[in-house]
């Protein structure tokens, strides 16, 4: 039989009306002869809410008390579907993280999954259960209850998919598929019926928040075919499977802006073997996630370096620099937290020129000042003033013909 994971998201469970739908969703695939693992997330505003109340208590809370709270979000969610299913006359059991032996290393908050149990969903599978399991959780080797991060649901169904070796990993939301940017900056922009791993991977962790970026580095790592796709209407959405021939044909598939993050710069950092290795050495060992790095040699003596990370890690990050910044005979530092970063990615840069002109041309017309620049194989970032990132995102978008369907650009 083929094993079908579906994925819920907060928006897809929010009230009991709309847990029937999921549930009924759950039933149809079950209908089909497939067997059925759901994975949820907590209902609507309800993680918002628990943090609220968190903070009201304790403006600094214990990370592994978070963690026991937030995990309740799930809990409730997951048994309300499986009361939902046995209404139906379904047989429908849920099941916690650790329940599963979903099991992590022990960063509360943003833990990373080492392996996951999977004996205890197939014995139900196999005895004909719906199983419904809670997203964003487990445990790690002590029995502490974990998170892994926002979004964590996602990371959850693509890695239960990979293991059960999932036939499909179907995403439920509010939307119905991936579009070339957002909708709601840029309202013409155009559904993808398909995109690739690499091409996802890009867009995701440079801010579209559609999928957790982990949750496609499972599904890349272990093939396992992604459908996003809409918990109110019943029509495809965009698959994410590997890249096709076809794809090189098209320019640009998408772009992205991303506002939650903050830039640090190192003004004047002895231009030597091993500093830039104690710099981010200190950051690891602070936890913090650092994403495009730049830099840049100014004599032989002296070199610059900044780099970006997510707003939530920029204190840590703060306070690592000020650790170490003697030690690197570092000059001064500065810090931007008014920055957005502006991206366009798509495969067919590799064998396609003229992208960096076409971006760097539509944002100088629209009189917009670029900070720094990033690139990859398949991907151009630039950032920009904070309040000029929406309107550098439409100017991108227009460049490439965004608001196209895939077929119709080049």
């Amino acid at each position: 039989m083929a094993i079908v994971v579906q994925k819920f998201g907060g928006t897809s469970v929010a009230d009991a009306e709309k847990i029937r739908r999921a549930a009924a969703r759950a039933a149809e695939a079950h209908n089909q002869g497939n067997q059925v693992v759901v994975v949820a997330s907590a209902r609507g505003k309800q993680t918002d809410q628990l943090v609220a109340d968190a903070l009201e208590l304790n403006p600094n809370p214990p990370r592994r008390e978070m963690d026991m709270l937030l995990s309740t979000g799930e809990q409730q969610t997951v048994s309300l579907i499986a009361m939902a299913l046995d209404q139906m006359g379904r047989k429908a059991i849920s099941f916690t993280g650790s329940q599963i032996r979903m099991l992590t290393d022990d960063t509360h908050s943003k833990a990373r999954i080492k392996s996951i149990g999977t004996d205890r969903i197939r014995k139900k599978l196999d005895a004909g259960h719906i199983v419904i399991v809670a997203g964003f959780q487990g445990m790690d080797e002590n029995g502490n209850i974990t998170t892994l991060g926002r979004g964590g649901s996602d990371t959850s169904a693509v890695a239960l998919a990979a293991v059960l070796k999932a036939d499909v990993c179907e995403i439920y939301t509010d939307i119905d598929g991936i579009y070339t940017t957002d909708p709601r900056i840029f309202p013409a922009a155009a559904k993808m019926d398909h995109i690739s791993y690499d091409e996802m991977l890009e867009l995701a962790s440079l801010g579209a928040g559609i999928m957790h970026s982990r949750a496609i580095e499972f599904g890349k790592k272990f093939d396992v075919k992604i459908h996003v796709r809409s918990s109110m209407e019943d029509k495809p959405g965009t698959l994410i499977s590997q890249e096709m021939p076809e794809m090189e044909g098209i320019l640009v598939s998408g772009a992205t802006m991303q506002k939650n993050l903050a830039k640090i710069g190192l003004i004047g950092v002895d231009n030597k073997p091993g500093n830039a290795a104690k710099i981010f050495a200190h950051l690891a060992g602070a936890r913090v996630i650092v994403n495009d790095i730049i830099q840049v040699e100014i004599s032989k003596e002296k070199a610059n370096m900044s780099f970006t990370v997510a707003k939530s890690d920029l204190a840590d990050a703060q306070k690592a620099i000020d650790e170490i910044k003697e030690q690197v005979h570092c000059q001064s530092v500065f810090v931007r937290d008014d920055i957005a970063e502006i991206s366009v990615v798509g495969v067919g840069m590799r064998s396609h020129y003229g992208v960096a002109n076409t971006m760097f041309k539509a944002l100088a017309e629209g009189k917009i000042n670029i900070d720094s620049i990033t690139t990859s194989e398949i991907r151009i970032s630039c950032i920009v003033d904070q309040e000029q990132g929406e309107s550098a995102l439409v100017a991108v978008c227009e460049a490439f013909d965004l608001d196209k369907p895939a077929e119709k650009r080049s």
